[in-house]
């Protein structure tokens, strides 16, 4: 695991850059092998994403939803972020889970964004939380040694993710593609219906839309 206090380049999917200012993120890059397919690493990331979701309900009770593949959000405004890089070791491929979560503030540079801070009025400290994250992620760890628990975190991050019943924008490297968000797949990656064809998505930056006029998903 790697942890900073503060970054000036960070990178986050399609090269964006990620700065921060000393103590106002958590900001670190956590390293895990994990007996899974490599169809399924996503669900790799979601049990970061579903363990950093569940320490800042501890520590605050601030209960962000998921906006696929991995953002946390609060209504519309971006919380955390994460960005996923599979690696190859001596040991065999793993895979490197970047995340950032605004404590203090979401910057001034940052559009659509907000805090721990602005949402409930606590000062959290990012060691605090990154404790209470590797508490959480220990346990969701275990579970992807199973069948039985990788259904357990797909099912939690399904029904986590907020972009599930919304008319999406997928927006790729040199395309944007306009459809319905359905469900996830087995793997964890994204069934948009677009003009009537369902298309899977492994990866892509989504912008929710609006709710569909359909009723509750199940």
């Amino acid at each position: 695991m790697a942890y900073a206090d503060f970054q000036s380049a960070g990178r986050g999917r399609l090269d964006r850059q990620w700065e921060s200012s000393p103590g106002a993120s958590l900001l670190c890059s956590i390293l895990l092998r994990a007996p899974v397919e490599p169809d399924d690493l996503q669900l790799v990331v979601a049990a970061v994403a579903l363990s950093a979701r569940a320490a800042l309900v501890r520590l605050s009770g601030v209960r962000p939803d998921l906006k696929w593949p991995n953002d946390l959000i609060v209504g519309d405004k971006k919380l955390a972020g994460l960005l996923a890089e599979v690696v190859s070791t001596k040991d065999g491929i793993a895979i490197v889970v970047g995340i950032g979560v605004n404590l203090a503030h979401a910057g001034p540079d940052l559009v659509n964004a907000t805090s721990v801070l602005e949402e409930s009025g606590l000062t959290i400290t990012p060691r605090a939380l990154l404790d209470i994250l590797l508490d959480e992620l220990e346990r969701r760890r275990a579970s992807l040694e199973t069948e039985e628990g990788r259904d357990a975190i797909r099912a939690e991050y399904e029904k986590a993710l907020r972009t599930l019943g919304q008319r999406v924008r997928v927006e790729l490297v040199n395309e944007v593609v306009v459809g319905d968000a359905l469900r996830i797949d087995g793997s964890g990656r994204l069934v948009v219906a677009v003009d009537g064809v369902e298309t899977i998505f492994s990866v892509g930056d989504v912008v929710h839309v609006r709710p569909l006029e359909v009723g509750p998903r199940g």
